[in-house]
């Protein structure tokens, strides 16, 4: 578990790195891409590697648990390496798809290794790597590219090599197995929930495009509108990190002890929006972090009412696949989300995004204003 750990931090913090900085800011600037290209790479990123979590279990019954993360992140080195000398469309595409191939089977032979045992401890200890690499990786590459960009792509392509390296090491020994179920049976699955919770599909879908939308061009948005440095711009994530983090759990232990939870997702979402939009009003550096402070403030609002909505629409003998497909069906709108940002900013302009995103946060807020909250047991709001 240690082993893993380390090489999940290692990966995690390179693949934050990639895809909220590198590609988005090297991609533009180094490689002269539009960003509607670079939208589409990050959309084919995240399709590859969804794609792969599906037959994920098929694999590890058939090859060894070295082997699959061995294979895996030698792909993700690969696709590292060619994301920097892509300079034709469809290259810095596939590479996107190639590194997204390499990512997928990580996580999930991480879950093999949790004992039992313990469990909680260790499930905790693995989402605290994760949410530190994925939240260091871009603070870090966003000042490194303000200095020296060659620099920055030579490490990223270090980290790779050296959690390639670290997998050699890996037991085959695992203490769980990954269930495999046919894919038409997944199929059938899908369609019943689907049916059961379609009253949750237009948020969940409008609200993952309304965020991944953003990813291509904030950077850039940050830059030609706001003057804003790589480095400024990592001081604006840390912001908008700390307030999320810090208000998680006060917020979440707030949701609990009051009756009306639909209003932290109404006003959530709907400071969302009106922070999104006061962004497009070009404010200094300051404004801008403490409008990146506030979002955070909002998100933490949001998260604990939201997971609680969804958990009352999981059956407790169902837990893992109901859960699987609700992030199947968020990663529909993960998937849109970067094509539809970069192709309304190579036409429209960054700012012309921001509108689009703030608007979708305000529909879902009014959506939520609108939705029978009955789910919840005892709330009657």
């Amino acid at each position: 578990m240690v082993l893993l750990s380390g090489i999940l931090l290692i990966i995690e913090f390179v693949r934050g790195a990639a895809l909220l900085s590198f590609i988005p800011i090297y991609g533009e600037k180094q490689l002269a891409l539009s960003l509607d290209v670079i939208g589409v790479a990050i959309t084919a990123h995240y399709l590859t590697d969804t794609l792969l979590k599906m037959g994920i279990g098929y694999l590890l019954d058939r090859f060894s648990v070295r082997f699959i993360v061995h294979t895996g992140l030698l792909f993700c080195l690969g696709g590292i390496i060619l994301l920097g000398i892509a300079s034709t469309p469809w290259i810095f595409i596939t590479a996107a798809a190639i590194y997204g191939v390499g990512i997928s089977p990580i996580w999930i032979v991480c879950l093999t290794k949790v004992t039992e045992e313990q469990r909680a401890t260790q499930m905790g200890f693995l989402y605290t790597i994760w949410f530190i690499g994925l939240g260091a990786g871009p603070i870090v590459c966003n000042v490194l590219l303000d200095r020296n960009p060659s620099f920055t792509y030579y490490l990223l392509i270090g980290l790779s090599f050296v959690g390639w390296g670290l997998s050699l090491m890996i037991s085959n020994r695992t203490e769980r197995s990954v269930q495999t179920i046919p894919f038409r049976r997944q199929l059938e699955i899908l369609r019943e929930k689907l049916q059961q919770m379609k009253l949750l599909l237009p948020g969940m879908i409008l609200q993952t495009t309304g965020a991944s939308m953003l990813v291509p061009m904030l950077p850039s948005f940050a830059e030609k509108q706001l003057g804003i440095t790589s480095t400024q711009y990592s001081f604006i994530l840390m912001a908008g990190g700390a307030c999320t983090i810090i208000g998680l759990i006060p917020m979440g232990r707030l949701s609990d002890k009051l009756r009306g939870k639909k209003w932290f997702l109404v006003i959530g979402f709907g400071l969302f929006a009106i922070t999104l939009y006061m962004l497009t009003w070009n404010p200094p550096i300051w404004q801008c972090i403490l409008l990146a402070a506030l979002l955070g403030a909002s998100y933490s609002a949001v998260l604990p009412v939201w997971n609680a909505l969804l958990a009352s629409y999981v059956p407790p003998s169902q837990q893992g696949l109901g859960w699987g497909v609700f992030s199947t069906i968020e990663g529909v709108g993960v998937m849109v989300g970067p094509i539809l940002g970069g192709v309304i900013a190579t036409m429209r302009g960054e700012t012309t995004v921001i509108w689009v995103s703030s608007i979708l946060f305000g529909l879902i807020a009014l959506f939520y204003l609108w939705f029978p909250f009955r789910a919840f047991q005892g709330d009657k709001s």
